[in-house]
């Protein structure tokens, strides 16, 4: 039941780092493992079949659509996230919009403002998209 090798879990490797005082304003699609320390303004979504890593660490922001398999959250996002197989929200993530998610992690003390709406089997998988215009 609490196995450590959990299939769901974000994977541990980083291959890119956008740093705590770095801004982009513009859409991130990325491969492999994502750390945000920075700000965004745009969407942020995996670019392959291959399931991607998105980590936001306490100083992160993302203002936009984030679309990817694994995410682990402790910063703000300020529109709509799915999460193809697993999210963790940890203690200081903030999200406001809704989540999808197949496997969920929420630790005491995140915040989501939306709803949380399942996208595991027997699902409805009529979802409205999930870009967000940025003007």
């Amino acid at each position: 039941m609490f196995a450590k090798n959990n299939p769901n879990k974000a994977q541990n490797r980083i291959d890119t780092l956008i740093g705590e005082e770095t801004k982009i304003d513009g859409d991130i699609n990325f491969t492999g493992g994502l750390r945000i320390d920075g700000s965004i303004r745009g969407n942020v979504t995996e670019s392959s079949s291959t399931a991607s890593t998105l980590v936001l660490s306490e100083s992160a922001h993302i203002e936009g659509a984030v679309t990817v398999s694994h995410v682990v959250v402790n910063g703000k996002i300020k529109g709509p996230v799915r999460a193809n197989e697993y999210i963790e929200l940890q203690t200081k993530s903030r999200v406001v919009g809704d989540v999808y998610y197949k496997s969920l992690e929420m630790h005491t003390g995140a915040v989501v403002e939306g709803k949380l709406i399942y996208l595991g089997e027997g699902a409805v998988e009529s979802h409205p998209a999930l870009l967000v215009d940025k003007d």
